[in-house]
């Protein structure tokens, strides 16, 4: 705890060096399994502070490479720690905090029976196709990968087949890009027979169910099971509304708000 509360004084220290603060609404990039959590916590900011904030949804990887390049930003919610951490260490960004957990199940499509104990054997099933992100670009993506090398201990071979049969959604090559029509990713790969099965985050569960009755959720077994730390950082030149919003995230309120939708607040006493 002391750390983390060094390095929200140094998050906020830099932004006392900030040229933006004649911008009238906050700049959030954050992952997009954020994207329901972090609209309620910028709504409950806004009420309190009457700050506006625009957000921007997407991969974590491919958020950090346009921080990277410029794209102006004041807050990073990543979906781990590496992608902000490499802001810190490029001097583009404040330090970096772990702010919220998530974990990753099996989103089985309607038809196929799966749970804890056989989940491994249904995906390594021939005729049963497998999706994820993409790794490198999406953290998803290489929280799957660290999924199927833990299956390797348990099944020998199992990662090599896995990493082989898996579909890779994205917007990079070498992935199958999703429709900008397609509301839900997962949804869209079920409804095009793209994919009986895919790796996600345990959060993410609940709106592909509202979008598609009959999905059902498969929690991995304690063997396979995968931990995502999410990091927070504040970009360099951020105006001083972006320290207080990061502090916002880590309070009460915004952890509160973090657990209702399904993460592991480890802020909250």
């Amino acid at each position: 705890m002391i750390r983390v509360l060094f390095a929200l004084l140094a998050a906020i220290s830099l932004t006392s060096l900030g040229f933006a603060e004649d911008v009238p609404a906050l700049r959030l990039h954050a992952a997009g399994s954020l994207r329901a959590a972090m609209t309620d916590i910028a709504q409950a900011y806004s009420a309190i502070y009457s700050t506006p904030v625009n957000a921007v949804f997407g991969a974590s990887g491919a958020l950090r490479d346009r921080l990277a390049m410029g794209e102006p930003g004041e807050v990073f919610a990543s979906a781990d720690m590496g992608n902000p951490q490499a802001l810190t260490q490029a001097g583009k960004a404040g330090p970096t905090v772990l702010f919220a957990h998530n974990h990753l199940c099996a989103i089985v499509r309607p038809g196929l029976n799966a749970t804890p104990s056989t989940i491994l054997a249904m995906m390594l099933n021939p005729s049963v196709k497998v999706a994820t992100s993409t790794p490198k670009n999406d953290p998803g993506g290489d929280y799957a990968w660290e999924m199927f090398q833990k299956a390797d201990a348990e099944r020998p071979g199992s990662r090599a087949t896995l990493e082989a049969k898996a579909l890779k959604i994205g917007n990079v090559p070498g992935s199958l890009p999703v429709p900008p029509s397609a509301t839900n990713a997962i949804v869209w790969l079920f409804h095009e027979k793209r994919a009986d099965i895919f790796i996600s985050y345990c959060t993410g569960a609940g709106a592909v169910t509202a979008e598609f009755p009959g999905v059902t959720t498969v929690h991995l077994p304690p063997a396979l099971a995968v931990s995502a730390g999410y990091g927070l950082t504040v970009l360099k030149g951020a105006s001083k509304d972006a320290a207080q919003f990061a502090l916002f995230i880590l309070s009460p309120t915004g952890q509160r708000i973090l657990q209702e939708h399904g993460f592991d607040a480890p802020l909250l006493p």
